[in-house]
């Protein structure tokens, strides 16, 4: 795939379905085991098993739609502000689990749709940081519409994911990039159309994310 510096909107949007449809696949084939299970099963705790794996990743599959819808949807029309109170609640839904835990710090208020996309993506990339599980702590910098934010993602061996610093990186631009990249490269993109600049970094025993 061609470097960030040539990607087209075309590329770009290509890019991120491809990125989607990675993270759906788990659930969805998970629920399509189930209902097979459901199918074949003779006695009860097998089909107690398959009912229970279905409501699981149908759970799995919505909460991750909903985060996914306004991390990298358009979110409403142009122009169009996001309640951070709605992206604190999909994000525990799609990032909290018995081994991930969530600090909001911020206070509730409407911000126009890029800032919260923003910070979904920050979110995602702190989130690698920390792959046994930890905690994720949200903090504001500064107030008001220009509000950046501070993603802290502390827990067992946490650290910078590879190569991650380099493609949050303003030179990372003739860089390859594919599915796997994406992200990161959209959430560059979308610091730059906030007027912010991202960057990661350990601080202490915890991985920072950072928007400013």
């Amino acid at each position: 795939m061609s470097g960030a510096a040539a990607l087209s909107s075309l590329d770009l949007a290509a890019l991120l379905c491809s990125r989607v449809c990675h993270d759906l696949i788990s659930p969805v084939g998970a629920i399509v085991n189930g209902l097979e299970v459901l199918e074949e099963g003779k006695d009860a705790a097998t089909k107690d098993f398959a009912l229970d794996l279905i409501k699981k990743s149908a759970r799995t599959a919505s909460a991750k739609l909903q985060f996914c819808r306004i991390a990298f949807g358009a979110a409403g029309s142009a122009g169009a502000q996001i309640d951070t109170g709605d992206a604190e609640t999909i994000s525990r839904s799609f990032l909290e689990d018995d081994k991930t835990k969530l600090a909001w710090n911020l206070p509730r208020a409407l911000l126009p749709k890029n800032r919260v996309k923003l910070l979904l993506n920050m979110l995602l990339i702190a989130g690698q940081a920390i792959p046994r599980g930890g905690s994720l702590t949200v903090e504001p910098i500064g107030t008001g519409e220009s509000m950046g934010f501070k993603v802290a993602a502390a827990g067992a061996n946490a650290k910078i994911p590879q190569g991650m610093a380099e493609q949050l990186s303003a030179d990372a631009g003739g860089a390859p990039v594919d599915a796997h990249r994406i992200q990161p490269l959209y959430t560059v993109l979308l610091a730059k159309d906030c007027k912010l600049a991202v960057g990661i970094a350990s601080e202490g025993e915890a991985v920072v994310v950072s928007a400013k």
